[in-house]
């Protein structure tokens, strides 16, 4: 007995460190029923009883209560039997959730036993219990409890002290008190908060949840800026970001870091009409023809100062005043069709279908400096005079040679094998001075030319054949270095 009493109180000493029912100020009202077992000394059989209680909450934790109770004890051998009145006065420590609130209680115990010796006698005690209210509603609670009373100085005759055990069940009612429990403070009390620790100031439904009409994640209420457009990031506040000032939201922003100024689509992208590269509302220059290089600033650049912009003029670094055409290229005039202007063209006249360098003269010498033979350069029989007919060949070479100064040339006679060797050689070299005289007249310098005969040796066809020896008798012309 002694040991349950001192369990009792010290798991009351800790009750205070618990979690309380949020029921300050209320009263509560109970009756309920008890079953006794008496200390063994009193030789009194276990007894059933009743009582009343009425406790008040001085706060969430802590709360007071009296009570009283009556029974007829029966003694377990003769003798008349005793009526016992209990009364006590306990301070109670309430721990628990909304729906079963524990309890640990101490306090004062006075038990009147009276009528028949040797049950005549008042005892005073001290008691400790552990109990369970368990709510049928707002208001109402069945109430559990095991009590323990303790007389360190019972007036009964054979005994010194005395120890009670109580159980009793009872139901309990609750009244008064100031408003139900609201922990987070909106508006709902915490036994019907379906959502609690809402954060102060957020509006709720009835269940006490939080509403978040535009669903930016800031509960209305809090919210400085409702009706967010949908995936938008916000703030604190709940007001959308927009870190680059185009006027669309991140979150919905597909194209972050747009520059200042420029005007943007519904998806926060700039918008370039004229597809230059320079966002509209930045774009000093709209409608930039399409491919043209433009600036900073959208303006297109024009580096030869041709009129036609950069990107689009194929003819760069036009000389200025130079008339072009639509892609900037000069217009010139090309009677020959040889590519090259007039006005530039050294060798007028071309025949079509000659491919001709930058000053329009044939191209006769490369860098491989591969032997040009004069097809249509011939001479009389047996001899080294030129025909008419040749004058057209070499004023095309003369005119070649002129516009490319650097060239210097070996001019080469070759003959058939018809006649001696040294007859031939004679005639090559011969041929070859007539044409070295014929290119010096029409302004090639002559030092720039050497000639000399080779006679019959390097054939370049059969010369079993007419057609062979008339290919055999010829002029080339070789590069040198």
């Amino acid at each position: 007995m002694r040991t349950l009493v001192v369990a009792g109180l010290a798991v009351a000493c800790g009750a205070a460190r618990l979690g309380a029912q949020q029921r300050a100020h209320q009263f509560e009202l109970g009756a309920f029923g008890s079953f006794t077992r008496y200390d063994r000394a009193f030789n009194l059989d276990n007894q059933i009883g009743g009582g009343a209680r009425l406790g008040y909450f001085f706060n969430d934790v802590v709360s007071t209560e009296l009570d009283a109770g009556y029974q007829n004890p029966s003694p377990k051998a003769g003798g008349g039997s005793p009526t016992l009145a209990l009364g006590s006065a306990s301070l109670v420590l309430n721990f628990g959730g909304t729906r079963n609130v524990f309890y640990l209680l101490s306090g004062y115990s006075r038990l009147d036993f009276e009528k028949n010796a040797p049950y005549r006698f008042t005892d005073n005690a001290v008691h400790g219990a552990l109990g369970d209210r368990v709510f049928l509603g707002d208001d109402a609670a069945l109430r559990f409890e095991v009590r323990a009373i303790y007389a360190p100085s019972t007036e009964f005759a054979s005994g010194d002290w005395a120890g009670h055990v109580v159980g009793s069940l009872g139901l309990s009612l609750f009244m008064g008190g100031g408003p139900p429990p609201d922990l987070d403070h909106d508006g709902v009390p915490d036994k019907r908060d379906a959502c609690p620790n809402t954060p102060r100031g957020a509006t709720v439904d009835p269940r006490g949840c939080p509403s978040d009409a535009d669903h930016d994640g800031v509960y209305d209420g809090l919210d400085q800026c409702p009706n967010t457009p949908a995936g938008a990031t916000v703030d604190s506040k709940g007001c959308a970001l927009d870190s680059d000032g185009d006027g669309v939201p991140d979150g919905i922003d597909q194209c972050g870091n747009t520059p200042p100024g420029a005007h943007v689509d519904a998806k926060g992208c700039p918008v370039d009409s004229d597809a230059d590269g320079v966002a509209d509302g930045i774009d000093q220059c709209p409608n930039t023809p399409p491919g043209a290089t433009v600036d900073a600033k959208g303006c297109p650049l024009d580096s030869d100062g041709d009129g036609v912009p950069d990107g689009i003029d194929k003819c760069p670094n036009t000389p200025p005043g130079t008339e072009v055409d639509s892609v900037g290229c000069q217009r010139f005039k090309d009677s020959d069709g040889d590519g090259v202007d007039d006005t530039k063209d050294k060798c007028p006249g071309t025949a079509p279908g000659t491919k001709v360098d930058a000053a329009g003269c044939p191209i006769l010498f490369t860098p491989e400096r591969t032997p040009v033979i004069l097809r249509g350069v011939t001479f009389e029989t047996g001899k080294s005079a030129l025909k008419p007919e040749s004058n057209t060949v070499l004023d095309i070479v003369a005119q070649s040679l002129i516009a490319n100064p650097d060239i210097r040339i070996e001019i080469a006679g070759y003959t058939d094998n018809t006649g001696s060797s040294a007859t031939n050689l004679r005639l090559s070299q011969a041929r070859a001075a007539a044409v070295q005289a014929y290119l010096a007249s029409q302004g090639v310098a002559p030092g720039r030319m050497t000639a000399k005969g080779y006679g019959a040796s390097s054939p370049i066809a059969a010369n079993t054949t007419a057609a062979g020896r008339a290919q055999n008798r010829r002029v080339e012309l070789h590069q040198l270095p």
